[in-house]
């Protein structure tokens, strides 16, 4: 449990429920959280887009600072949350649930109201290999369905067994909104019981449940500062799709694309990018290898993508950084490239791709 400040008078009840307000700084705004409901799950039901990512306590992204109130968490991730950090008034909104009136700091509140998260069916049109182990997975929405979602968000796939699986949409909205489909990109991990599926059993026509739109990752429009793109594996699908939004807005923001594969054949969508390059003259393409072979014959620059940036861009202080993919990769990247290159927080927005083997890492409350 942490408690700071608590309010003793701050106990509402509704419908014989107890509930609390939550109220975030600066924006003002606020939304009541009933008891053992997380803070994230209040504000999601309620259109308020705090950051967040897995929902599960591992990847950090929804953590943030509480300055009065008090909460108790449920099972997290130590990686995400550290006793020396709940310490300071740290917590994550998708595990910690309110036992008073909250004030909590978050500057990423989306000042508009989100998108209305829908659960349509779905039918397999598509399966597209792109490597040996990326299947590029579309996905027919319903003619009369209105499914709209920010750039860079995700959506939930509902197994037949009910549990879920998340994937961001690698298509920009106007795209789907034109062709009525979804497009994920799904690596195989061995043992996996849904990429197991992808890659030996799935057809197409085959019939799927989703849910959606999730996340704070998503391109903000409102703003001219130049983007550096940050991508590893298959995070290049959400980053796909803040690409196609940029071209679609007619965005002239100077945008750099990093992209890190083990290997070359790790980059699949090579020959997409140089498309988009010709045709966005503001888009520029950095490939970075970290595991090339000899037989690679690989020229380009090597090591961690991040590392790139930050040899090329000393100074970040005017920059706005979208990253997604390995949550190692997020991770240094968001301490690296404030610590270094003096990129601002609030000018960090990030996808952790969280696999359920590590999910199930989670350990008990600190």
């Amino acid at each position: 449990t942490i408690e700071l400040t608590k309010n003793t008078n701050s106990k509402n009840f509704f419908s014989g429920i107890m509930s609390f307000q939550i109220t975030v700084v600066p924006s003002q705004r606020s939304f009541s959280a009933v008891q053992d409901e997380t803070i994230l799950a209040a504000a999601i039901r309620q259109g308020i887009t705090l950051p967040y990512g897995c929902k599960d306590g591992v990847c950090g992204t929804c953590k943030c600072k509480m300055l009065s109130g008090t909460v108790v968490h449920g099972k997290h991730h130590e990686n995400a949350l550290n006793t020396n950090e709940q310490a300071k008034g740290l917590i994550l909104t998708c595990c910690a649930s309110a036992q008073s009136d909250i004030v909590l700091e978050s500057r990423q509140v989306t000042l508009k109201s989100a998108f209305p998260i829908k659960r349509l069916p779905t039918r397999i049109q598509q399966l597209e290999k792109k490597s040996a182990d990326v299947m590029l997975v579309h996905l027919q929405l319903p003619a009369s369905e209105v499914f709209e979602y920010h750039a860079g968000q995700y959506i939930e796939l509902i197994l037949k067994s009910g549990e879920r699986r998340s994937y961001s949409m690698a298509n920009a909205p106007y795209h789907s909104a034109l062709s009525k489909t979804l497009s994920l990109h799904i690596r195989h991990l061995p043992g996996g019981l849904f990429t197991d599926h992808v890659f030996s059993e799935l057809k197409e026509k085959d019939m799927y449940r989703i849910e959606g739109p999730f996340g704070s990752f998503y391109l903000r429009e409102e703003t001219d500062k130049p983007i550096v793109l940050l991508a590893s594996g298959t995070g290049i699908a959400p980053i796909k799709a803040i690409i196609e939004q940029l071209q679609h807005i007619n965005s002239q923001r100077d945008v750099v694309l990093y992209w890190g594969g083990r290997r070359p054949s790790d980059l699949y969508l090579n020959d997409w990018i140089t498309k988009q390059m010709a045709a966005m003259p503001s888009l520029r393409y950095v490939p970075v290898v970290s595991d090339a072979l000899p037989e690679d014959n690989w020229t380009g620059r090597t090591g961690w993508v991040h590392h790139a940036v930050m040899a090329d861009f000393p100074n970040l202080s005017q920059h706005e950084v979208y990253a997604c993919g390995a949550p190692v990769m997020v991770e240094a990247a968001h301490a690296d490239l404030m610590a270094r290159c003096q990129l601002p927080a609030d000018a960090f927005y990030a996808d952790a791709f969280i696999t359920e083997a590590e999910k199930a890492k989670t350990g008990n409350p600190a």
